[in-house]
């Protein structure tokens, strides 16, 4: 620590924010699988890529002479190739979505809706058409901030001894007043098919891309990396700029939102298949939702691990990263050791090692002030993620002190097809944490297809307070470490 606070003074003494390439990690991993994939002239993003080995395809010549011995037992072996993409089932996306103008957001799903248990692999089953609607986050923060209530509610009268629980337990306060719809300000109408399938690790055209968030590497999705690939999935899982092993420009715009999501652009181009998944952990899964919206044919599924909520992205102008780099540097062990505290369930040596081993947060001050400063992005907010019509398991550590649950419950509400599983054991790394765990739900996910056998037998059914719900919760603060 005395060593951290030195190089902090000279750092303000000198002008200097440090090198300005992040040295490579060290690592008891094969190095195998790792390139250095150049996105932009000068920007290089370390990418770890494995290729699981399949058996080779068999040449015409040879396909001709074993053409027989495959025609004999074509019908018993087909039962057990792998379908692919042709098959799964056909499911009918249609939204219709409206934004008033006193900041009202209408969502009527009028096509199918899904919903599963995937921790028991079960097939999703189509539900009635729902109606959701809710408060726009940006515009209840700014209502409430300017124009206060001039009349206060009244304080509840006191319980009476021994029975106060009862007491409180009967008085509910009155639900806020609902305002009068009035004209439409803008609407949003979707209607598209998408084919939902079975992601199996032996079928060629399936590619599962690993995102991590501010302050990470690719090493923390080590257990996840080592899992799929044995199972012959083809994995990538790239250092997002400054981080890992890649390059990190001392230029603040090289760590905006839109630049490292044009990063990303280049590496899913590059790598991607035919059938994609995405996994994004906290700040990475911003940028899964930007690939999902920007491909929607091409990403099949999406997996969001403690990301918040579908709320655009702003800077906070009050916060600890907004101090410069050279007091960030002298300041480097004590958010070291609060992000133990918060990022982890337990701090104990084994979540000290993990840490280590994980290389999270382990980057320089400056390019954790420009990540933290960067993250400005107005288009993600409530209908950007309400036009997505990926499936999208939701992925919640029950003692995250950065991502409360209700913004992922309210993640889970806005889209169309979401699965949320709260890990009781995890915290904010919890794929860190409970490997086993978030390994077996995500594989169960990806094996996941919707069941529509019983779309046409479908009854309708009213609407419950669940599908129909109206909030008016403020805006809550973006994480930290997003």
């Amino acid at each position: 620590m005395l060593t951290s606070i030195t190089d902090g003074i000279l750092c303000c003494l000198t002008g200097k924010t440090g090198s300005s390439v992040v040295l490579p990690v060290e690592s008891s991993a094969c190095t195998d699988g790792f390139e250095f994939v150049e996105v932009k002239p000068g920007r290089v993003l370390r990418v770890r890529h494995i290729i699981p080995e399949r058996p080779p395809k068999l040449d015409p010549e040879q396909n001709q002479d074993q053409n027989c011995e495959h025609n004999q037992g074509k019908d018993q072996e087909k039962e057990k190739e792998p379908r692919g993409e042709d098959g799964g089932s056909t499911v009918h996306c249609k939204r219709k979505i409206t934004v008033y103008r006193n900041g009202q957001l209408v969502i009527e799903n009028l096509g199918d809706v899904l919903h599963s248990e995937i921790l028991q692999c079960q097939n999703g089953d189509v539900e009635p058409c729902t109606t959701l609607e809710v408060e726009l986050s940006d515009y209840s923060s700014v209502a409430a901030a300017v124009t206060p209530d001039p009349k206060p509610a009244p304080l509840p009268p006191p319980a009476s001894s021994g029975n106060g629980l009862a007491a409180a337990g009967q008085q509910k306060p009155a639900p806020p007043p609902r305002r009068k719809r009035r004209k439409p300000k803008r609407t949003v109408l979707i209607d598209s098919e998408r084919k939902i399938s079975s992601c199996k690790g032996t079928e060629a055209d399936v590619a599962l891309f690993f995102v991590h968030g501010v302050g990470g590497s690719m090493d923390i999705w080590g257990s996840q990396l080592d899992f799929f690939s044995r199972l012959g999935y083809e994995v990538i899982a790239p250092d997002l700029a400054g981080h890992g092993a890649s390059t990190a420009p001392q230029i603040a715009a090289a760590y905006t939102f839109y630049a490292l999501a044009e990063d990303l652009r280049s590496i899913f181009k590059r790598y991607a298949r035919k059938r994609n998944i995405l996994i994004g952990h906290s700040y990475g899964v911003s940028f899964c939702t930007f690939l999902a919206h920007e491909y929607p044919e091409q990403v099949h599924k999406v997996v969001m691990i403690n990301g918040g909520g579908p709320t655009a992205l702003e800077p906070s102008l009050c916060s600890i990263f907004q101090l410069p780099s050279c007091v960030l540097h002298c300041l480097s062990p004590c958010l070291a050791w609060s992000f133990l505290k918060a990022g982890f369930a337990r701090q104990g040596a084994k979540e000290k090692q993990l840490l280590k081993a994980g290389n999270a947060f382990n980057v320089s001050p400056f390019v954790l002030r420009a990540m933290m400063s960067g993250q400005y992005w107005p288009e993600g907010d409530e209908v950007y993620h309400a036009e997505l019509t990926v499936p999208i398991l939701l992925v919640h550590g029950m003692y995250d002190k950065f991502v409360p649950m209700d913004e992922d419950q309210r993640m889970a509400e806005i889209l169309l097809f979401a699965f949320l599983k709260i890990i009781e054991e995890g915290s904010h790394m919890v794929m860190m944490e409970c490997p086993e765990t978030v390994n077996t739900l995500l594989h169960e996910f990806f094996l996941w297809e919707p069941d529509t056998s019983k779309k046409d037998t479908a009854v309708l059914k009213p609407i419950t307070a669940n599908q129909t719900t109206d909030m008016h919760a403020p805006k809550a603060s973006r994480p930290l470490n997003k």
